[in-house]
């Protein structure tokens, strides 16, 4: 069976003393009530990690960061490099986030050169695909979602394929309100396993997980889990209240 997965994005929220504060508390909450089939992750800031993963190490709550450096050292001021990330205990980074694509204008080449560099690190990727309203409107979504698998994801091997995750993220369903329909998250999904299995093979398509990152919250997370390609979800706004976190975790 696939993996389940809920990672919660955190996103630029919390000071140090908060961050650390909520994750003791959700780390807290696994552990006196488990989460069954799902492994969760929480995906903190960079100031969060080596605290949050003191906090985490002996509990079932695995750790993320959201973003890493598209080199592996040197005289890059403010980066971070994804040797570093693994450095403080965390296991997995998020790559090609909508956000990261749309704000700072990463490119499908740079992600990458990101994606080898965190997995040569030893962290898994959870790689972030899906295309803005516009591409959705004018038919254009799988056009879009297919070329930046192909040129940000497929000169991968099978083997290193073991170390993604992806994330499904329909842009136009983000901090919105419009959430994409469970048929709609279920359609996408299909067709990146597909995908998969065209490039890689029936093996490594059956065992990806594929994650729905758009708007999930408590009331939609129960019918979109449902679906036979949804794996578990990328959690933004709801990721910040435990109480809608672990009910999403509890949908699966």
């Amino acid at each position: 069976m696939r993996k389940k997965i809920v990672a919660g994005n955190w996103k630029m929220n919390m000071d140090l003393a908060e961050g650390l504060k909520f994750a003791g508390s959700i780390d807290k909450y696994f552990k006196e009530k488990p989460s069954g089939k799902a492994l969760v992750i929480l995906c903190t800031p960079f100031i969060h990690l080596a605290g949050a993963s003191e906090i985490l190490k002996h509990g079932k709550v695995a750790l993320g960061a959201q973003n890493c450096a598209s080199e592996a050292s040197g005289a890059y001021t403010g980066e971070v490099s994804a040797w570093m990330v693994k450095s403080t205990g965390a296991e997995y980074v998020l790559i090609g986030h909508s956000e990261r694509r749309t704000f700072y204008h990463e490119d499908d080449k740079l992600l990458n050169k990101k994606t080898l560099l965190a997995i040569n690190s030893g962290l898994k990727v959870i790689f972030c695909c899906g295309e803005v309203l516009n591409e959705r409107e004018a038919g254009k979504h799988f056009l879009i979602v297919r070329r930046q698998l192909e040129e940000g994801l497929f000169s991968l091997s099978e083997e290193q394929m073991d170390m993604i995750v992806i994330a499904y993220e329909p842009v136009w369903a983000i901090g919105t309100g419009l959430t994409a329909t469970p048929d709609q998250a279920q359609e996408m999904h299909k067709y990146i396993r597909d995908l998969v299995k065209e490039k890689y093979g029936n093996d490594c398509a059956k065992k990806l997980p594929i994650l729905y990152g758009g708007s999930c919250k408590p009331s939609n997370a129960t019918e979109i889990f449902s679906k036979p390609d949804v794996d578990g979800g990328l959690i933004g706004g709801a990721a910040l209240k435990k109480e809608d976190f672990a009910a999403i975790v509890e949908a699966i």
